[in-house]
């Protein structure tokens, strides 16, 4: 079951002016699973985004990144689970063009103003029939309001829904951020199967808006890990709708640039968190703190060493404090020149290892009791320089290899 996870309170999502939501059924996978998003975005929305970087990128990616690039003005966003429309040549991608050739008639807009995503089983043809014969049905049903259900509409192996909402004071006026997400397995940087989408009303230039997105996307959907594997079909869009008489925030010298940067971020921190909280069969939400490393990559590059670690991972599971396992994992991240008798290890409060070897006060019951709690803090101190990151991620249980065993089933 997800930790300490529960589905979003509608009430508590905040509709986004100039962004409407439309669910509907289209049967993709299940009969009668309300697998179909239709997003309609004020005239005027910027629209950035970042994908997965899997060579084996799926059809909808690369579409989604020709009508970007073709700065045509997006109005809209489709989205469909139960399909990944992935490993599909050719035709995979003619498909992910007559999704959004239809979502355009119906929306009245040009097919290049249109970005697809889809999420699900690779290597399958995506049946775009069934997918426009939804679209009226998802379009009669655009609302401002329709947050919580678009977090549903989204998932695939996700038990909760994903979503989260930001009051952001920027100068005079205020702006609100919203977001959803989905994902569960096959999460891994860069871009963790992952979609997300996050909207705020606030005016914003294309150039400060790629600028938040990358610096919020790097705290967030690049600091989690579930099992290492990175998809194909990864996506995070953000739009600003500019519904405002405010000045438009051109770059990062606007006093208004930080705090709204923060604000995403901490929507897209919140959704990140929430992913791995979901992993498929996570009993454990556990975070790897690097510190003391010469940059920020090094120290990201133990803690990933850490944190994707299968043998780390199901010993978090069992609650066994076989913790020779994290040093091993630091030992073999690719730091050359490690000092390794200059690298502390604390597991919760707990001093566990330092000049080389166990520390002299660690006792195996209380590395056993941290390691019982649902939420588990790894620090690791490198003594090399100033730097830090921060990762999560999730432990590995029965139910993981089930949940992949059984997923086309």
């Amino acid at each position: 079951m997800p930790v300490n996870l529960t589905p979003p309170d509608p009430a508590t999502l905040l509709p986004v002016p100039g962004v409407e939501l439309g669910i509907a059924a289209a049967g993709i996978k299940k009969p009668g699973r309300r697998d179909l998003l239709v997003m309609r975005l004020a005239h005027d929305a910027e629209v950035v985004g970042v994908f997965t970087q899997n060579r084996f990128c799926a059809a909808p990616v690369t579409v989604c990144k020709a009508h970007l690039h073709a700065d045509s003005g997006i109005r809209a966003l489709v989205v469909n689970t139960g399909n990944a429309n992935a490993g599909t040549g050719g035709e995979g991608l003619e498909r992910a063009r007559a999704t959004c050739a239809a979502a355009a008639r119906e929306l009245g807009l040009e097919p290049e103003q249109v970005l697809p995503f889809s999420t699900g089983v690779i290597l399958e043809p995506l049946p775009v029939d069934k997918i426009v014969a939804a679209l009226p049905n998802a379009v009669a049903d655009l609302k401002p309001d329709n947050w919580a259900s678009a977090a549903e509409a989204i998932m695939t192996t996700d038990i909760v829904p994903k979503a989260a909402s930001r009051r952001v004071r920027l100068g005079e006026a205020g702006f609100v951020v919203t977001g959803i997400a989905k994902g569960s397995g096959m999460i891994h940087p860069n871009m963790a199967t992952m979609l997300s989408y996050v909207a705020t009303d606030a005016p914003v230039s294309c150039e400060a808006l790629e600028a938040i997105l990358r610096h919020a996307v790097n705290q967030s959907f690049n600091c989690i890990t579930v099992d290492g594997d990175t998809s194909t079909n990864d996506s995070c869009i953000l739009i600003a709708t500019g519904v405002t008489e405010a000045p438009v925030l051109m770059d990062d010298g606007d006093p208004r640039f930080v705090p709204l940067r923060d604000a995403v971020a901490a929507v897209m921190v919140e959704l990140a968190q929430a992913i791995v909280r979901d992993g498929e069969g996570a009993t454990k939400f556990m975070e790897v703190a690097v510190e003391g490393g010469r940059d920020e990559a090094e120290c990201k590059q133990i803690a990933y060493a850490v944190a994707r670690s299968p043998l780390v991972k199901t010993a978090f599971f069992a609650s066994d404090p076989n913790l020779g396992r994290i040093l091993a994992a630091v030992g073999y991240a690719g730091v050359d020149d490690l000092d390794v008798d200059r690298v502390r290890l604390w597991l919760g409060d707990v001093l566990v290892a330092e000049h080389g070897g166990r520390a002299a006060s660690y006792r195996e019951e209380d590395g056993r009791r941290v390691m019982a709690a649902p939420e588990i803090r790894v620090r690791i101190a490198l003594g090399r320089g100033p730097a830090a990151a921060t990762v999560w991620t999730c432990d590995f249980s029965y139910d993981y290899v089930k949940i992949n065993a059984e997923y086309r089933t």
